[in-house]
C-alpha cells in the first residue's frame, strides 16, 4: 500500500516537471516569434530602382558621339505618333533630370511635350513602341542610356519646389512614374539630354542641349538712370552680385559708379534702393538676400562720399515680380534692384 503511494506521488512529481518544463519552452518560443514580428515590422522597406543614394553621374565617363544630327531637337517622332499640343520650346530654360535617380538641374535649350497616337489613326497607344522607338533611334547616334527606374518621395519632396514648370505638357519627374534617361556626349561640349516617361494612354518627352546662359541685359550708364528716374520716378538695375550673396561682383561695382554719377550731378537727389529676387528657394531668405544687395549698394555709395541722410535701403524678395517666374530668362529679369525717388 505505501508502496503504492510512494509510486503515484512519483509519477505525478515527474508529470509536474515535464508540465513545467513544456510551459517554459512555449513560453520562449512564445517571446522569440513576438520577436521576429517586431523585427518584420521594424525592418525598414527597400527602396524603390533609382534612389538618391546612388554615387553621383559623371558625363566624362561616357563616349563622344560624333554622329551627325538634324537641328534641334534633333529627332522626328515615330511614325503615328504625335504631339498632344504645341510643344514647350524654349532657348533657354532650366528642366531636371533623372541621374542616377537624383533630379538634377541642367540648363540650355528646351523641348518638351506630351506624345500620343495621331488623331484619327486606327492604331492604339503602344508604350513599348514609343520607348523601342527612341532608345533605338539615341542608341544609333552614339547616346548612352544613363537611368532607367522611378524616383523616391524623398527624392520628389526635396527638388520639385526648385521646379516651378511642374505641370506644364511634357513634365517630367514624378514620383511611381518610370523614367528613362539618355546622353548623348559632344566633342563641343553641348552635350544632349533626353528623358521619357510613358503610361498606357500616352508618353512624355524631355530633350535639353546643354548651354551656358547668355547675358542680354546691359550696364545702365548715368544718363539712362537720370532719364528713367524723370520719366517713371525709377530706374531699374540688374547689378550683378556673387551667387546666393550680396557681395558685389567688379561689373557690379561699376553700376554703382554709375549711380554715384547721377547722385553727384543732382545734390537734391533722394533714393530709395530696393532689392528683388526671383522666387527660387526660401521667401524668408530671398527678402533677407535682397535687404542685405540693397545695403551692399548703399554702404558703397556713402563710400565714395555719397550723405547716407540722401538714401534708404530695402528688400522684398520676390514679392513685386516684374514677369512670371516661370523661366530661366524671366527669373534674371525679376533679379534686379530698383532705384526710387524719394
Amino acid at each position: 500500500m505505501i508502496r503504492s503511494f510512494k509510486s503515484l506521488l512519483l509519477l505525478a512529481c515527474f508529470g509536474w516537471i515535464i508540465s513545467s518544463t513544456s510551459c517554459q519552452k512555449s513560453g520562449k518560443e512564445n517571446e522569440k516569434a513576438t520577436e521576429a514580428v517586431q523585427s518584420n515590422e521594424t525592418e525598414p522597406k527597400a527602396e524603390p530602382s533609382g534612389t538618391a543614394t546612388a554615387k553621383p553621374f559623371d558625363v566624362s565617363t561616357l563616349p563622344v558621339s560624333t554622329h551627325p544630327l538634324e537641328a534641334f531637337p534633333f529627332f522626328s517622332l515615330p511614325k503615328g505618333l504625335a504631339e498632344q499640343n504645341k510643344p514647350v520650346q524654349r532657348s533657354f530654360d532650366k528642366l531636371f533630370f533623372a541621374l542616377n535617380g537624383v533630379m538634377t538641374p541642367l540648363e540650355g535649350k528646351v523641348w518638351k511635350s506630351y506624345i500620343v497616337t495621331q488623331p484619327g489613326s486606327t492604331e492604339e497607344w503602344s508604350l513599348p513602341y514609343f520607348e523601342k522607338s527612341y532608345d533605338d533611334a539615341i542608341t544609333k547616334v552614339g547616346g548612352v542610356k544613363v537611368f532607367d527606374g522611378e524616383i523616391t518621395s524623398a527624392e520628389y519632396e526635396r527638388y520639385h519646389n526648385q521646379a516651378p514648370y511642374l505641370g506644364e505638357d511634357g513634365s517630367i519627374g514624378y514620383t511611381e512614374e518610370n523614367i528613362k534617361v539618355y546622353v548623348i556626349r559632344r566633342v563641343d561640349g553641348g552635350d544632349i539630354y533626353i528623358q521619357l516617361s510613358g503610361n498606357s494612354a500616352s508618353g512624355k518627352l524631355n530633350i535639353l542641349q546643354k548651354e551656358a546662359f547668355k547675358q542680354t541685359i546691359t550696364l545702365l550708364k548715368a544718363d539712362q538712370i537720370q532719364s528713367q528716374l524723370a520719366e517713371k520716378g525709377k530706374a531699374v538695375l540688374y547689378i550683378n552680385f556673387d551667387v546666393d550673396k550680396a557681395t558685389l561682383k567688379p561689373e557690379g561695382q561699376e553700376a554703382v559708379k554709375e549711380i554715384e554719377k547721377v547722385l553727384n550731378s543732382d545734390k537734391g537727389l533722394k533714393l530709395s534702393i530696393e532689392g528683388h529676387t526671383d522666387d527660387t528657394g526660401n521667401a524668408d531668405h530671398n527678402k533677407k538676400l535682397s535687404e542685405d544687395r540693397a545695403k551692399t549698394v548703399l554702404q558703397a555709395l556713402v563710400a565714395s562720399g555719397t550723405n547716407p541722410s540722401r538714401l534708404k535701403a530695402v528688400g522684398y524678395g520676390a514679392q513685386k515680380p516684374l514677369v512670371p517666374n516661370d523661366s530661366e530668362e524671366h527669373k534674371a529679369k525679376n533679379r534686379r534692384v530698383e532705384l526710387v525717388k524719394m
